[in-house]
């Protein structure tokens, strides 16, 4: 044990040599109320891997909370004269490790809970592919499908002047997430650029390139995904050129992240999006979903590439591997026992409920989990917000480069920790993670 201001911290180099070459007993996990909560999710996994640390209570207590939460409320005159009131939340969980980084979503579902569980995952996003962040997220209760241009970025710029003491290259690096993407974070920039009396481009990334955005951030999540499969399925024998996958979520990181695999010889036989899910055995050419999809306001309903199926149907496939990319929760206690792929790969955040997870390890499934697989997205933006303050831009095979070498990098270690601890690799992300977190308070001297 060592000393720090007055509060002992386990030295976790010596707690982890002794569970070195020990194969880990079952460890009970935190306590579910809610298999839907997604901040109940996080801490269940938090909790096992914090009792292979062998954390004391004091710092488990301090990682488990978040530094600050906003709660504002958002008067907007809407197009037709009258006045709506929007909630917005901004959740730091952490900036031990730097200034905290996580994106704005604007969706109907968004509350405190979900903010909490998303700034969290963040910290230990940032933690696993080294990357010198805390963790923050935010997000504003709307729905962005049913506004207007005008009434967005009057939205948008509510919100950031409600958070201008919050945001700062140096403080809080906010960036797009569901339902907000580059026009958002021009106005972001520009709403706080004036507020400071200058240009400040490095308060958010994500922008679009002409006001200092990152070549390669588009795709970047997709990309650190498909980089993530490609390394899990050389651990399991899998031969690219004969495995099959379906993706489900048809977004930015699910067609970047199906597009990406297709051209190295992946056969994506079932896509999804909110107008259904779309099968095809012989594959789908995935350009011209793409093509499809962006002339048709953005939704693949009626595309004539491949059958219409039942969405669920789509999670159960017999696949060499599964993409979920779109929302948390799809794959529960309720459907979990149905999977067949051999391989999940998480592009979206939380797709997998603690529920599930006893029932896809029991059943020998990888997982290349969501703090790990979808990484590509903040490692990227770390690179933007290099850019920024050094005022140089990088090409995009430079980004590319760096991005895929970061993210192999973190999947062999956190594969490494997992086979070391015969531990799940997503128990082996939280470990590797928390401990980078967790070793860095204690070097910085407590609380």
């Amino acid at each position: 044990m060592i000393t720090c201001n007055g509060l002992y911290l386990y030295n976790f180099t010596i707690v982890l040599n002794s569970l070195k070459n020990k194969r880990m007993g079952y460890i009970e996990p935190a306590p579910i109320k809610d298999e839907g909560n997604p901040f109940e999710a996080m801490m269940s996994r938090f909790h096992i891997a914090s009792q292979i640390l062998g954390l004391d209570d004091e710092l488990y207590n301090v990682l488990k909370s978040p530094a600050k939460q906003v709660i504002v409320s958002l008067p907007i005159t809407m197009d037709d004269g009258s006045i709506r009131v929007f909630d917005g939340y901004r959740v730091i969980h952490s900036n031990i490790l730097g200034p905290s980084k996580g994106g704005i979503r604007f969706d109907p579902g968004v509350s405190i809970d979900e903010v909490k569980a998303l700034a969290a995952w963040m910290t230990w996003k940032c933690a696993v592919v080294d990357i010198p962040y805390g963790g923050a997220k935010g997000g504003v209760q709307c729905n962005p499908r049913e506004m207007s241009s005008g009434e967005m970025e009057r939205l948008m710029r509510a919100y950031t002047l409600a958070m201008t003491e919050i945001f700062g290259p140096d403080r809080d690096i906010p960036a797009p997430d569901m339902g907000t993407g580059p026009r958002e974070m021009a106005w972001l920039m520009d709403e706080f650029s004036r507020s400071r009396g200058m240009t400040i481009n490095s308060v958010v990334t994500g922008k679009p390139l002409v006001l200092g955005g990152s070549l390669g951030r588009t795709e970047a999540t997709g990309r650190g995904v498909m980089v993530s499969a490609l390394a899990a399925m050389e651990k399991l024998k899998i031969n690219p050129y004969r495995a099959t996958c379906a993706v489900q979520g048809f977004g930015n990181v699910g067609s970047f992240a199906a597009l990406l695999m297709a051209e190295r010889g992946v056969k994506i036989v079932a896509i999804s999006d909110i107008s259904g899910a779309y099968y095809n055995e012989n594959g789908i050419a995935i350009e011209n979903a793409i093509d499809y999809r962006n002339g048709n306001n953005g939704s693949l309903e009626g595309f004539s590439g491949a059958e219409l199926i039942e969405g669920n149907e789509l999670l159960e496939l017999e696949v060499d591997v599964l993409i979920p990319a779109a929302m948390e929760d799809v794959i529960t206690s309720r459907n979990a026992e149905s999977i067949k792929a051999r391989l999940i790969v998480e592009g979206a955040n939380g797709p997998t409920s603690a529920k599930a997870d006893t029932i896809i390890n029991n059943k020998g499934i990888m997982v290349a989990p969501d703090i790990l697989a979808n990484a590509g997205g903040v490692t990227v933006s770390y690179f933007e917000w290099v850019q920024n303050r050094l005022g140089y831009k990088w090409t995009g095979e430079r980004v590319n480069r760096r991005s895929d070498r970061i993210m192999k990098d973190a999947f062999d270690h956190v594969y490494s920790t997992s086979q070391e601890y015969d531990i799940s690799m997503r128990i082996a992300a939280y470990v590797v993670a928390i401990d980078k977190v967790a070793k860095t308070y204690k070097y910085r001297g407590g609380f």
